[in-house]
């Protein structure tokens, strides 16, 4: 069971006025810059899906989507996990090309969510997708990405240090991208569970992008669940960050070249989900009609609570919090907003 744990002593560095200043700075900072890393542009993207498009992300495969009926259209709706999907279709319905992008700014509900420091039902992030050549689908062009990605993080924290010099003493991100596959730290930390891999590994290397999630392990377990249907097993990863105030891995972003046919066609059999494949997005990419994509996500929260140095999620966005939470962060000191 998740729980939320205030490390002792923690004050934050930055009132609730400066909070907000430095959240709305950072925002721009780091959108800017990823927009141009990355050549992305920003397109408006939709708060609930038609069920029966198939676009919804399913996550973990078991999470459950808050669904309501719109009674005028006669159809039944969706608020979106992610827009994972979404974003492919938009490629292929605005005809971008080779080397172009988008990204949006993504609301999300995820009702299961199991509260903690880092997890809320609110999710808030960039949703970013950009169209890819066949020859890009190798793990050098993954790699290149994630390195673009980081140096955006380190020109963002650089700037926002410049801004707030009491951030100063957090931790700077600096050094390589240190990359690994999760069958890596299998075969290390056999006995660890997954998470505590990551612990293991993400402490010696601050910077990490773990590799290869979705697909079974020798052990016959995968490291973490994915969907069958956006990243392709092989080629996608997490990118992890040392979090110094919760002294604990921490995910800023997950990411990955998206499937083409073959691999779809793989995974939906491997993960006994065929039966997706009569839907339009699945139909259309079985037949070779959507582009080849790289996308992800970047948790735009996370990334606040991560290079603030908050302890809690929700002293950088507004959520719902058990009563548990709420007291713990209460006799803290901690105000959640």
């Amino acid at each position: 069971m998740a729980t939320t744990i205030i490390p002792q002593g923690y004050a934050p560095s930055l009132n609730l006025y400066d909070t907000q200043k430095a959240i709305g700075l950072l925002k721009r900072l780091f959108e800017d810059t990823l927009a141009g890393a990355l050549n992305l542009r920003r397109v408006s993207a939709p708060l609930f899906v038609e069920a029966s498009t198939g676009l919804n992300d399913d996550l973990n495969g078991v999470e459950r989507a808050v669904s309501f009926d719109v009674p005028f259209a006669s159809k039944d709706a969706q608020v979106v996990h992610s827009l994972a999907k979404w974003k492919r279709m938009a490629l292929y319905r605005y005809h971008f090309s080779v080397g172009e992008g988008l990204y949006t700014d993504m609301n999300a509900i995820r009702r299961d969510e199991e509260l903690d420091n880092l997890h809320s039902v609110y999710v808030d992030q960039w949703d970013w997708e950009k169209v890819i050549a066949p020859r890009d689908r190798t793990e050098d062009y993954l790699r290149r990405t994630v390195e673009a990605i980081a140096q955006a993080l380190r020109e963002t924290q650089t700037t926002l240090r410049s801004a707030f010099p009491v951030l100063n003493r957090l931790p700077q991100v600096d050094g390589q991208v240190a990359f690994v596959t999760a069958q890596e730290l299998e075969d290390r930390w056999p006995d660890l569970s997954s998470k505590e891999r990551e612990r293991a590994y993400v402490r010696e290397h601050p910077l990490t992008f773990l590799m290869g999630i979705g697909g079974a392990l020798k052990s016959g377990q995968p490291h973490d669940g994915r969907a069958p249907d956006y990243d392709d097993w092989a080629l996608n990863g997490d990118l992890l960050v040392w979090n110094s105030v919760l002294e604990d891995a921490m995910e800023l972003s997950s990411m990955g070249i998206r499937v083409d046919p073959a691999a779809l066609d793989r995974q939906l059999t491997l993960s006994g989900h065929d039966e997706r494949r009569g839907l339009l997005f699945h139909k259309l990419l079985l037949e070779g009609k959507l582009p080849l994509t790289i996308g992800g996500g970047i948790g735009q929260s996370r990334l606040c609570t991560y290079l603030l140095g908050k302890a809690h999620i929700g002293e950088v966005q507004a959520g719902i919090w058990d009563e548990k939470t709420l007291s713990i962060c209460e006799e803290a000191g901690v105000i959640l907003l």
